[in-house]
């Protein structure tokens, strides 16, 4: 377990920015960013007006942004330990998962519309 915490305070412009905690305030740890268990370079550790806290940034390459669900993770380099982690979702795969999902919740609603209206009509009576 890693005394550290990380927070994310937002991700725009296809950088994640995020304050990290708990880290010593003369100088703050190693962290790596990895996409598929594959590191990616450019992310910065700023030291912060308040002891103990160091901003976080790291860039998004763009060439990393396809179809589907991309996981990145942000972790202490020395332990290991998850600090974070954040998903990027795009895509026609994505939107054909969504169809599908609409798909199902009709129908089941439809199923439901069925049976109430069945329920109401024999309880009427």
């Amino acid at each position: 377990m890693t005394a550290y915490t990380l927070t994310k305070t937002r991700l725009t412009a296809g950088t994640y920015e995020g304050v990290l905690t708990g880290a010593r305030p003369d100088a703050p740890p190693a962290l790596t960013l990895t996409h598929q268990s594959m590191p990616i370079a450019g992310l910065e550790v700023i030291p912060l007006a308040e002891p103990g806290h160091f901003g976080v940034r790291a860039p998004i390459p763009a060439d990393l942004i396809s179809d589907g669900v991309q996981t990145f993770v942000i972790a202490d380099a020395e332990t290991g330990a998850t600090l974070d982690s954040f998903a990027i979702l795009a895509g026609e795969a994505l939107s054909e998962d969504i169809r599908a999902e609409m798909e199902l919740l009709r129908a089941e609603l439809d199923m439901l519309k069925r049976a109430f209206r069945r329920h109401c009509i024999e309880t009427a009576a």
